[in-house]
């Protein structure tokens, strides 16, 4: 073979080589390319509450996860904190910056807080309590409104309307004054009606747990029932009443082994059911798609509250 057509063979042969090594390159940056371009941008909630919202998010980065989405939650929740006091924190901040009472989430304003980052949804709501008396919100969500468009323009307001308590709670909330609902039904229909005149007022929308916990509460086959044998009194641990498909904590032992009584807090269950609303709220997801299921919650039930999340 010549000299000439050895160096011809050569050249070809890098020449393949340099083009196969494009190619590899150029598919990999494209590839790369649309990796990136790809990715969701994630989702960036902004809570305004108190311990019920942190029950309404405790299984939403799961569920959003399992959904496919991606989430990033911001935080300014006081426990049992009503608008009225989020809003007097604001003025007490602007008012004296150096005050305490005015930097009462973690040492941070709630400006500070909302000016963290570039909010695509942010929430208010009303303490349970007050919750179904639609005078306690005003003027306090109307200026808590305002300061959110005013930091972040872009972001839509929407409310979390809250859960009555269990049937068997002592006490319900206040209706008028100091006036208190007669049991679970009038509690949730007076704070129904009030977040619902709320979100005529300021046109916004809402996120609505409430309705989806009084769902279950009220079926006739998965609602939580009563435990009238049990003996109240002189409960001895580790014993409980029935509390079969509860959405709220109900009876527990604490640390001291001494029952307790909680009818207002979500227990998982609640949990589960609150941040099923909330995905399909912020993604249009459907409940029925998600995979993800917290240990402790029937398999059975677990179809029940996705039912009861998408109506």
């Amino acid at each position: 073979m010549s000299k000439n057509n050895k160096s011809n063979i050569v050249d070809r042969l890098i020449s393949n080589y340099l083009s196969a090594q494009f190619f590899i390159i150029t598919l990999l940056l494209f590839t790369t390319t649309l990796h990136v371009f790809g990715q969701q941008k994630p989702l960036r909630l902004f809570l305004i509450g108190n311990s019920f919202s942190q029950n309404a998010s405790k299984f939403l980065p799961e569920i959003s996860e399992s959904g496919g989405h991606q989430l990033v939650i911001g935080r300014a929740e006081l426990p049992g904190c009503e608008l009225k006091r989020h809003w007097e924190s604001v003025v007490t901040n602007d008012q004296d910056a150096s005050n305490p009472k005015g930097r009462p989430y973690g040492g941070k304003s709630l400006r500070e807080l909302l000016e963290s980052g570039n909010w695509d949804v942010v929430t208010i709501q009303q303490y349970s309590l007050l919750s179904g008396d639609s005078n306690t919100y005003q003027p306090y969500a109307q200026n808590l409104y305002k300061l959110i468009k005013q930091l972040q323009p872009h972001a839509e307001v929407v409310i979390h309307q809250t859960w009555a308590y269990r049937a068997d709670a002592k006490n319900f909330g206040k209706i008028a004054g100091e006036e208190r609902a007669k049991d679970q039904n009038e509690m949730w229909m007076k704070s129904r009606a009030a977040y619902h005149h709320l979100a005529q007022t300021l046109k916004l929308r809402i996120v609505p747990v409430g309705d989806a916990i009084q769902r279950v509460n009220t079926n006739p086959k998965w609602g939580f029932k009563i435990d009238t044998t049990f003996n109240y009194e002189s409960a001895e641990y580790p014993n409980l009443p029935n509390q079969t498909h509860s959405l709220n904590v109900g009876y527990h032992y604490d640390k001291n082994k001494k029952l307790t009584f909680d009818p207002n807090h979500a227990n998982d269950a609640g949990c589960y059911l609150t941040g099923l609303v909330w995905y399909q709220f912020l993604f249009d997801g459907d409940p029925n798609k998600i995979k993800f299921l917290p240990q402790g919650i029937d398999k059975e039930f677990a179809k029940v509250l996705k039912t009861a999340a998408k109506n």
